[in-house]
Formats: structure tokens, sequence, C-alpha cells
């Protein structure tokens, strides 16, 4: 929920999220498809609220959350509805970016969405007053940081982080993101991708997906387990 990157190359796009969360809130469930309206969706499941962070549905199309909009908030403890749940409404939408346009987001907590739709880039915000939608550069490279988790200078120097680890490599594949999303940081517990600050909050998964030609592979690792679970679409 707390870092993404999206990656272009060879053809592919590769979609990596860290979920950092407080250490009292459940472990997610294993990847697995589910039916909800109609379509066919594939996600780790938030036991909790029943939603997730990252979704993929049938057609291939990508919906990553992640908590905040541009800058912090304060949060106000209760909401109308959980934010994962609204990705899950928003990515089983006919039109995930349709969808976004005609949902109401009253009452819901600010939060930013990176939605790939038929290989189109889309950042989505609402920092409760206002929608953004921006269409990025789907043939480049990004990489976002919670506002609620990470200051502005530290989210500048993770970006400074990925064109470091991007700048000498030839050809990027799925396990560079990986490792990078496992290591990036040199095991900084603050503000590394993998976080443990004082045993409160923690990185408890690493979940991805590659996609080409409307095909998506999926790979999730629960860090507290120490356990994966690929999936293929």
């Amino acid at each position: 929920m707390c870092t993404v990157t999206y990656i272009w190359a060879n053809g592919k796009a590769i979609i990596t999220s860290n979920r950092d969360e407080h250490v009292n809130r459940p472990a997610s469930l294993p990847l697995q498809p589910y039916i909800i309206h109609g379509k066919r969706v594939t996600f780790p499941k938030d036991p909790q609220a029943g939603g997730t962070w990252f979704a993929v549905d049938e057609a291939a199309n990508v919906g990553v959350l992640l908590n905040g909009a541009a800058s912090r908030h304060i949060s106000k403890g209760s909401y109308a509805k959980s934010r994962g749940l609204v990705l899950l409404d928003i990515i089983t939408g006919r039109s995930p970016i349709e969808s976004w346009d005609s949902y109401d987001l009253t009452g819901i907590e600010p939060f930013t969405i990176v939605l790939l739709q038929q290989g189109d880039l889309y950042q989505l915000r609402w920092d409760f007053v206002k929608k953004e939608t921006i269409k990025l550069n789907a043939n480049g490279n990004h990489i976002w940081s919670s506002s609620t988790l990470y200051a502005k200078e530290i989210q500048e120097e993770r970006e400074q982080w990925l064109l470091n680890f991007l700048a000498d490599k030839e050809d990027i594949h799925a396990e560079d993101m990986k490792h990078f999303h496992m290591y990036a940081g040199n095991g900084n517990e603050e503000n590394g991708l993998v976080i443990n600050r004082s045993d409160i909050m923690k990185t408890f998964s690493i979940t991805q997906t590659v996609i080409e030609q409307n095909e998506a592979e999926l790979f999730h690792y629960d860090l507290l387990e120490e356990e994966s679970f690929p999936s293929h679409l």
C-alpha cells in the first residue's frame, strides 16, 4: 500500500508494490481469484475490511492503492468505506477509468491509485475535496511512496534510489524489481523499501504483476510468513 513502482521494459509493464501496515493489522489472505460484479479479479485479500491494495482483472487491467494523496493528511479515524473496497469497485467496473470518473468518493479517506488499463497508465488521486486524474507515460518508469508514511524529501530520495538502480542495467526484469523492493535503502528500517519502525509499522508483503499483451503474471511474497504465491491469468 505504501511503495509502488512501474517499469516499462522489453515490451512488458512491471508493477510492484510493498505493503506497509501497523503490526496489529492482520496479514492478507493468499493471492487468488474472486468473482465480483460478474468479473474475475485476482488479488491478495485484506481479511479485516475485505478489500485489497493490488488487483488485476481478467483483461489484465491493474489497480494499485496507496494511502494518502499528494500530501499527508490527518486521519479522522472513521470513514464511509474502506479504500481497499473502493479499489475493488473501480477495477471491477466495465471500464475502470470510467468507474473512477463516476465514483462518489464522499466520506472516503484520501488515497492514490495507480491504474494500468489496456496500455494506458493513470495516477488517480482523491484528497477528500477533489479528484485528480493524470495520464502518465506508460513507456516510462515511475515510483510512488505513500504521503502518510514518507515525507516529501524521503519520497525524492527514493526516486533517486530507483534512478540509480536502473542506471547500470541494460535490461530490467521482474526479478530485478523484486530485488529493488526487497533491498533498496541499504537496510534503512525507517525509510527503506522494507521497513520496521520499532516493531509497530512493518512491510508485510511484496506484490508484483508483469503485463504483456493483455496477459498477467502475478507474484505475492508474504514477508511475515516468508511464503510466495505465484499466479497466471
